[in-house]
């Protein structure tokens, strides 16, 4: 397990790679509330903007997601608590009014950018923003 890293995994470099093409800028591996223990992938503070590249492994995708054949338990109940820990992080993060995009391991950068684009844009339009102001 001591592999499996944490932040600047392959997708997610792919992800930050693309959405900094479309001239995005966004913290890395931060805190939308600082007293709230999630780090999300992507954060846009001043828009408040949180993206989450969740695992398919890890969060269950309904794609992707296989079965562990070893300790078979302990994952399912592994992924079913970052399942509840992801939904408890949505509700928390709505309620402090920020917009939560996630997506998973699998789908195409390029996809996955557009949307948080869409949502940045989204929430930029809601604070009467200019579309060029800065994110980050």
């Amino acid at each position: 397990m001591r592999a499996n890293r944490s932040r600047d995994t392959g997708p997610e470099l792919a992800l930050r790679r693309a959405v900094h093409a479309r001239g995005l800028r966004y913290r890395v591996a931060a805190r939308p509330i600082k007293e709230l223990r999630r780090t999300a992938d992507l954060v846009f503070t001043r828009v408040r903007v949180a993206v989450f590249l969740d695992g398919c492994f890890w969060h269950g995708c309904p794609e992707h997601h296989t079965v562990a054949v070893r300790n078979r338990d302990y994952w399912a109940s592994k992924v079913e608590r970052n399942r509840a820990r992801d939904a408890d992080t949505d509700r928390k993060l709505a309620a402090a009014g920020w917009t939560v995009v996630r997506i998973w391991e699998h789908e195409d950068s390029l996809d996955a950018a557009s949307r948080v684009e869409a949502a940045v844009a989204e929430a930029r339009a809601a604070l009467g923003r200019r579309p060029d102001s800065g994110d980050a």
